[in-house]
Order: C-alpha cells, then sequence, then structure tokens
C-alpha cells in the first residue's frame, strides 16, 4: 500500500472495533508516511465548549462550537483543522490535502479567520508508528475510503459512521446498518 495515499482519506472502524475507543469512529488521516501515522477522529464532539478552553477561537469555529475528542493521544493538547478558502496557504496554516489545513492556534485568530471555511478544535490525536496501521488495515480494522470536502464539520457529525460506509455502496453500504449493540439486534 502506498501509504502516502492515506493523507486525506478516512478511515472507518469496522465493527470489530466494538467497545474500544475508536467504535464507530471516522478518522480523517493528516498524516502518513515513513514514521507513522496521524488522525484525529471527526465523529466524536465532546460537552466542552470552545469557548471554554480557547476563547479568541469562538468566533471561528463552526457550530457546534465544542471541542471534539481527536484520540486517545495527547488529550491534553489541541489541534485545529481548518477549510481554507482560497488557493493560497494562509499565515499559520500548514495545507494537508485539498481545501483541508491544520492550523497553528498560536497565531491570533484574527490572522486566520478571513481564509477559513469552517474550523474544529481537536483534544488529542488518533496515531501508529511505522506500519502499524497497515497491520490494522490487513487485519481488517479499519475501511479506508476517499473523504468528502465537508466530513469533517458537519453539524451532524456523530452520524458521520453509517453515512460515510451507506454512501460507498455495496458491502460497506451495507455495514451501515451494523447495530450499535449487536446483542440487541
Amino acid at each position: 500500500m502506498n501509504s502516502e495515499k492515506l493523507t486525506g482519506k478516512l478511515l472507518v472502524a469496522a465493527p470489530s472495533l466494538r467497545g474500544s475507543t475508536f467504535d464507530r469512529a471516522v478518522i480523517l488521516m493528516l498524516s502518513h508516511d515513513g514514521d507513522g501515522a496521524l488522525g484525529v477522529m471527526v465523529n466524536k464532539p465532546t460537552e466542552v465548549l470552545v469557548g471554554d478552553v480557547l476563547p479568541r477561537w469562538i468566533s471561528v469555529v463552526t457550530e457546534p462550537g465544542v471541542v471534539f475528542q481527536g484520540g486517545p493521544v495527547s488529550l491534553d493538547s489541541a489541534l485545529g483543522l481548518v477549510a481554507v478558502g482560497g488557493n493560497d496557504e494562509p499565515l499559520g496554516i500548514r495545507r494537508v490535502s485539498g481545501r483541508l489545513g491544520v492550523v497553528d492556534l498560536d497565531t491570533p485568530a484574527e490572522i486566520i479567520e478571513p481564509a477559513v471555511t469552517a474550523m474544529r478544535v481537536f483534544a488529542g490525536y488518533a496515531g501508529w508508528a511505522p506500519d502499524q496501521l497497515e497491520g490494522e488495515i490487513d487485519e481488517g480494522s479499519w475501511y479506508v475510503v476517499d473523504s468528502e470536502p465537508g466530513d469533517a464539520f458537519r453539524t451532524d457529525a456523530e452520524d458521520l459512521w453509517p453515512t460515510v460506509l451507506r454512501r460507498q455502496g455495496g458491502q460497506l453500504a451495507l455495514m451501515a446498518t451494523f447495530p450499535a449493540d449487536p446483542s440487541m439486534n
């Protein structure tokens, strides 16, 4: 597998990850190279308001205006993900894939705000050592699918897991009907 092709893709958790941190997770891959992989769960909002922890970013953040759990690694750190409006790479933003970029949260919000069309803040991230993610994909823990521009900024983020699977068609679309608790089936 050409690992660079995973940057900008979505990892969708297989039902086998039920009961783990990644239960029904949808992860947007921000980097993947020989040093490992990094992404954020884009469908796990918390109840923490961005204004409570990063008040200067409240006017930039996309609704619902809460911090999302990015993953189990470094939960005490914040990562900003943005959709950039133009073709330039604005000051304080590093493009990841297409319109998506990571924002340096030390940059003044008023510099970033005119350049972005959407923003989310994540507590922590999902990370893998070299070759670890490839092994998990090979064992069937993750489905790798294309992302759509608005996936990371949906207001109905908690519904993203079945939505992404349904739009794949075939066997993956069928997985969207897999019950959250199979014992209740």
